[in-house]
């Protein structure tokens, strides 16, 4: 039987979500309601009665399995890049999924087994790589620098690829990565990726699986790369509604594959799952990726981003004691390390939700398999400015008593000492 470990960040998200008392520093974009999305219609000449493209007359049948038409167009246009030398996705690309989270969760089932060799990125979701060691594939990790927030190095790559045997059997299957990370807000630039895709195309074409639930949320100063579709043929790139968008709650996600096995594969085994994403859920995502609605709310997003980002930075490099990072070039995250004095993140998160009722993840733990990372914390920076705001505010004051605390001690010890000699 397939053994899965325990997710960690998932279970220490459900574990203490619902309790946080509204300063739950999550990875979401500041979810926006149906309200929201309703009243964004009007500025771009939208009717507000007939936005969704469903009525109430509509029977509630499974409805379009891999997704309408309707919606995959949209999420192609998504990954329009006129500078491309590939031809453009078109819905026969696209499948729509429950949630990116599943989308992974298909490619991993359908393209890897026993034995395979998979290289992933690390820090990063841990179901990037869970899944396919728990399906029995040898996964090398693939280690960012996070002190430096520097990207993994190409030459470890070229060492850890291995070449397939006389059969053509042997060789690394999928390198996977997540651009923006998950943690660390790193990004991998465009001619890193570029690189990137000539080693695996030289190593026999292996493909690349590219989570990119963050994009297209970059730094205000940083170029944004393009998606891993748009410059190699072997790309997969997989998206969501939850992050960028803001629209977790209505679990959809998708894979964008040229090659046509790779849809046809995973389409086939979600006939064993789920079969098909409600669609109702395929309405309302098709209504917030209409172009001017999507680009409404990739700009209030970014501008969040932007804004708060400044405001963790405040804190970060001159209120929080013994912090550091390397700000996050992307994404919706941070990876903060305490580590003047050091501290034991996992305790550090656990006190923090207790006594101030601010939900951060504890980066040995969540990220780490419970032995890297340690002294790390995640921060999700992307809610709402005055969410963030309450929740720094909370962890300055709970770091402030920390260090009092260790200080006197540290007093006491030399008191004790001194008495001594």
């Amino acid at each position: 039987m397939v053994q899965f470990p325990l997710f960690e960040v998932e279970q220490w998200m459900d574990k203490y979500e619902t309790a946080a008392n509204a300063t739950s520093l999550k990875t979401c974009c500041d979810s926006i309601s149906f309200q929201d999305l309703h009243s964004s219609a009007t500025p771009h000449s939208i009717s507000t009665t007939n936005f969704l493209p469903l009525s109430f007359s509509t029977k509630l049948t499974y409805g379009s399995i891999r997704g309408t038409i309707a919606l995959r167009q949209n999420i192609c246009r998504l990954y329009d890049s006129p500078e491309s030398s590939l031809s453009q996705v078109t819905p026969a690309d696209v499948l729509v999924t429950n949630g990116a989270i599943a989308a992974n969760f298909l490619l991993f089932y359908s393209l890897i087994g026993p034995g395979d060799h998979v290289i992933c990125v690390y820090p990063t979701y841990q179901a990037l790589y869970a899944v396919a060691q728990s399906l029995g594939a040898e996964v090398d990790l693939w280690k960012f620098d996070v002190v430096k927030g520097e990207n993994p190095s190409l030459e470890d790559l070229k060492k850890m690829i291995r070449k397939p045997d006389a059969d053509g059997e042997g060789g690394t299957k999928l390198i996977v990565i997540n651009n923006p990370n998950n943690p660390t807000g790193v990004v991998m630039p465009e001619e890193y990726l570029l690189e990137l895709a000539s080693i695996a195309h030289e190593s026999g074409n292996i493909p690349i699986l590219s989570d990119e639930v963050y994009r297209p949320i970059f730094r205000p100063d940083i170029v944004a790369p393009p998606s891993i579709i748009s410059i190699y043929e072997y790309g997969i790139s997989t998206g969501s509604m939850s992050k960028a968008f803001s629209l977790a709650g209505i679990r959809v996600g998708w894979i964008v594959a040229r090659d046509p096995n790779v849809i046809q594969t995973c389409a086939q085994a979600r006939d064993y799952t789920t079969i098909s994403i409600s669609q109702l859920d395929d309405a309302v995502a098709c209504a917030a990726l209409h172009p001017p609605i999507a680009s409404a709310i990739i700009a209030r997003n970014t501008e969040l981003a932007a804004n708060n980002l400044k405001l963790l930075d405040k804190y970060v490099n001159h209120r929080l004691v013994g912090a550091r990072y390397v700000q996050p070039q992307g994404a919706t995250t941070a990876f903060v390390q305490f580590w003047n004095p050091p501290v034991d993140d996992l305790e550090f998160c656990r006190e923090l939700m207790e006594k101030e009722g601010v939900l951060v993840a504890p980066g040995s733990l969540c990220f780490g398999q419970g032995k890297d990372f340690k002294g790390f914390v995640r921060i999700g920076y992307c809610c709402s400015t005055e969410q963030l705001q309450a929740g720094l505010e909370a962890i300055e004051q709970f770091v402030k008593q920390k260090t009092a605390i260790v200080n006197y001690t540290i007093l006491m010890l030399v008191v004790r000492d001194c008495m001594i000699q």
